[in-house]
């Protein structure tokens, strides 16, 4: 399995701004291809994606953009409903925003003449991540700098708000665990939330900081993910409190976490975008060293695709997709 393992991207995607975050649909839309949303400097992209590894009529990469939303500020952070469906009459694009105002904004479009906007009003501070409910995708949880985490419905009333101790920068919601919402701190701990009781139920500790970015496994609920410092770390929730696994992998400090949607063992990570080009690293729990190292001059945002052992990462207009061994 000897892999050049520095590489360039398997395949590019023209954009016409910088990408700061970029999402691909993890649910099933009900369509061939997959969803892919990327956001800019003031607008978000809606487009579907086809890969020569799961289609032998298509050439490498087949990109269609399917609608281009002006969002007016830039894009922090983009979630996926599970409500979208292409296979629906009409169609429906669901997703919600995070952006530079501190503000959520949720859209819902039929990709025609409905195309409705929802500001959600809060947070007092950036925020960092946000989540739809994976089964019925009526609610969306956001965590921010202003150390809180809240729960919406869909017309932006707050149903839930749990108080952090530093600022909030992942939350997580896991299909088979409905009523939990995991919760990650930049001081390095990470909670799980009742969702009924609105107490937390288990923390687990870094022991370092800054924590970045955490990840539950969709694959294994009991596998949890992160990179704080220049390290990622994973633990098995039923046998400590405290990491079964760490390994430094970034210089430049370690700033993005995701795992694979297709294999437990599977996850990347992303250094910094400063002074270096940006490094993404896919890991293997196999291997000691890192299966593939992509370097992008600028890079930001780091998505899994839901059924191939690909990931996306955004750069200086243009999208990133990498290819990866199982």
């Amino acid at each position: 399995m000897k892999q050049d393992s520095s590489r360039n991207a398997t395949y590019t995607v023209d954009c016409e701004d910088y990408v700061h975050v970029v999402e691909f649909n993890p649910f099933d839309s009900g369509d061939v291809g997959s969803l892919i949303a990327y956001g800019g400097n003031n607008y978000v992209v809606i487009g579907t994606c086809r890969f020569q590894e799961e289609d032998t009529e298509v050439e490498g990469i087949q990109y269609e953009t399917l609608r281009t939303f002006h969002h007016g500020i830039r894009v922090d952070a983009i979630a996926w409903s599970p409500e979208t469906r292409l296979d629906a009459l009409p169609p429906q694009i669901r997703f919600c925003t995070a952006a530079a105002d501190r503000k959520l904004r949720l859209f819902t479009s039929d990709l025609q003449d409905k195309n409705e906007y929802k500001i959600f009003d809060g947070h007092s501070d950036y925020i960092n991540d946000l989540v739809f409910a994976p089964k019925e995708g009526q609610d969306i949880a956001s965590v921010s700098d202003d150390h809180t985490c809240r729960v919406w419905d869909l017309e932006g009333n707050q149903k839930a708000y749990f108080v952090l101790r530093s600022p909030g920068m992942s939350v997580c919601w896991h299909p088979e665990e409905a009523f939990k919402l995991m919760v990650a701190e930049k001081n390095g701990t990470v909670r799980f939330y009742d969702l009924i009781t609105q107490q937390a139920i288990l923390s687990l500790q870094c022991e370092q900081m800054p924590l970045m970015s955490a990840h539950w496994c969709l694959r294994n609920t009991l596998k949890i993910g992160a990179v704080a410092g220049n390290d990622w770390l994973i633990w098995d929730i039923t046998r400590s409190s405290y990491p079964q696994d760490k390994r430094p992998v970034h210089v430049d400090r370690a700033r993005l976490f995701r795992w694979s949607r297709v294999n437990e063992n599977l996850f990347a990570t992303t250094g910094y975008p400063g002074k270096m080009t940006c490094q993404l690293l896919v890991h293997h729990l196999g291997h000691p060293q890192p299966i593939l190292i992509g370097s992008a001059a600028v890079g930001s945002g780091l998505t899994w695709h839901r059924t191939l052992p690909l990931c996306a990462v955004g750069g200086d207009h243009k999208l990133f997709f990498w290819v990866t061994e199982m």
